[in-house]
């Protein structure tokens, strides 16, 4: 214990407490509301638009806001929320908001639970029955009597895990209340999300739907520099890092969560050496680092079939620089039968290698055997190789 304490002590001793980089690192978080938002002028005057009837406590309609990652979904919706409640607060109106981000509060019954909790309902981690929970809720509206938004972040993934029940009962709550209202908004990332839906659910999510488009290089480097302006001390990052960090993103279909994310784990990178600036060198460190992260939760996130072919495939390929369907087949079914495991079936097994390949974990071409038929040979990166071979290490 006296060991750690000592390294403890010399971090601190090297970088002290204060930040020589860092203002305010939660500027550059994706949680964080700036007080202006460049270059989304136009989807927020259309959601206040569509909004600012609950200031008054009369129910807007509901809401579907679709676009690719960071695109400013989720911060418009926060901030365009946030300043009406506290408008309708200052003229006496009973206006109060959920934010729930359902991928990563994923089961119906934390939904529910999260969203009775911010009308001050103490909801057990587990125990009830889901519609207990939405009796509850309703209850507590009643006795409230006032507008209740319940903002659903990254709705497509919890439908496609989960389906939309939940979903469906929310967007009838109202038939339920008599002196209060709730309006839903719906976010996701899926752009093909609404195809999918019931069309009941998909007309009453999608009153008025808004599309957000992606940022270009350009409205990428306003936003970084704003946000830069912030999160760090004078001087400590030019605008060459902050161009780079933008193209970056801009190449990544415009995705100012990243970007943000390449700028403060540059930062950090920067704090850990002891830099007194942050520089383009940190910003290519950080897109290793992010990376290798992204690889990371990709893997643990995987059922554990999947992650033994995954471990197969990896093994064999970077034996000899590829593999083939069949090899990694064999392999996998001696390794399933050794953990007493029922092997899948060749079909199955070849289904997890195309969706491995979706996922960037490993490089599968179909390759033309002539009368021997087809196979895929697969390959694996190499920084691929290494996170994999340490995550899956005791599978």
């Amino acid at each position: 214990m006296s060991g750690e304490l000592d390294i403890i002590d010399e971090i601190i001793r090297k970088r002290g407490l204060a930040s020589r980089i860092f203002a305010n690192r939660e500027v550059l978080h994706p949680d964080y509301v700036p007080d202006t938002l460049p270059h989304r002028e136009e989807e927020i005057r259309k959601l206040a638009n569509i909004l600012i009837v609950s200031a008054q406590g009369e129910r807007p309609s509901n809401v579907l806001l679709y676009g690719l990652t960071g695109t400013g979904k989720t911060v418009v919706t926060k901030y365009v929320v946030k300043r009406i409640v506290e408008k309708a607060s200052s003229i006496g109106r009973n206006l109060g908001y959920a934010y729930v981000n359902t991928r990563k509060i994923d089961t119906p019954y934390k939904v529910m639970a999260s969203i009775a909790s911010s009308v001050g309902l103490r909801v057990p981690y587990t125990g009830l029955a889901i519609s207990e929970v939405y009796r509850k809720y309703v209850n507590a509206l009643e006795s409230w009597g006032g507008l209740h938004i319940v903002i659903l972040d990254e709705i497509d993934h919890f439908v496609k895990r989960k389906g939309d029940d939940i979903l469906y009962k929310l967007l009838r709550i109202n038939e339920d209340l008599v002196k209060s209202k709730v309006a839903i908004i719906g976010i996701t990332n899926n752009l093909y999300f609404v195809e999918h839906l019931d069309p009941r659910v998909r007309s009453s999510l999608g009153e008025e739907e808004m599309y957000f488009p992606p940022y270009n290089a350009e409205q990428l480097y306003t936003i970084l520099k704003q946000r830069a302006e912030k999160a760090f001390h004078p001087g400590v990052v030019d605008d060459a890092v902050i161009s780079y960090c933008a193209a970056l993103a801009a190449r990544e279909h415009g995705d100012a969560r990243r970007a943000l994310d390449l700028l403060r784990v540059a930062g950090e990178i920067a704090e850990r050496e002891s830099a007194q600036v942050v520089s383009v060198e940190h910003v290519k460190k950080a897109l290793v680092e992010i990376e290798e992260g992204r690889i990371h939760q990709s893997i643990i996130s995987l059922p554990l079939q999947q992650k033994l072919v995954l471990k197969v495939a990896v093994e064999l390929a970077s034996k000899k620089g590829y593999t083939t369907t069949g090899e990694v087949y064999s392999s996998y079914v001696e390794e399933a039968r050794k953990r007493g495991l029922e092997p899948l079936s060749m079909r199955s097994v070849s289904q997890i290698l195309s969706q491995l390949d979706m996922m960037g974990l490993i490089l599968a071409e179909v390759k033309s055997l002539g009368k021997h038929g087809l196979t895929k040979i697969i390959r694996v990166k190499d920084d691929v190789i290494n996170v994999v071979k340490k995550v899956l290490a005791d599978v």
